[in-house]
């Protein structure tokens, strides 16, 4: 597995020069609440036909910026990051709410306590 670091500013043009539809799996979007108001994300990827061969980029964040969508290089990016609206409360461009909580579920789940 690799871990590098992106930034939400360079976060398009880090994975689109990684990204080659023929040769990565997009797995998914993930989030780890840091505390005091931070957040991991996570963009994971697989490599077709090769055991363990794991990308992860990174970038580390607050509640209150905005994420930028990579749905524009990964259609299919779109179920990860309405997850992250709903589970963290994040906002990310383009990406609605309501997707994976009902209306009286409890708001933000994964997010922790700022």
């Amino acid at each position: 597995m690799r871990k590098i670091e992106t930034t939400l500013t360079t976060l398009l043009r880090d994975i689109g020069a990684f990204y080659e539809a023929k040769k990565w799996h997009f797995l998914s979007v993930n989030g780890i609440d840091l505390g005091e108001g931070k957040i991991e994300l996570q963009w994971i990827f697989s490599q077709y036909g090769v055991k363990d061969e794991v990308v992860i980029y990174y970038a580390l964040s607050d509640y209150e910026t905005p994420v930028p969508s990579i749905v524009t290089l990964i259609p299919s990016a779109f179920m990860g990051e309405r997850e992250i609206v709903d589970m963290f409360g994040l906002s990310v461009d383009g990406a609605e709410s309501g997707l994976y909580l009902d209306k009286d579920s409890l708001a933000h789940p994964l997010r922790g306590e700022s």
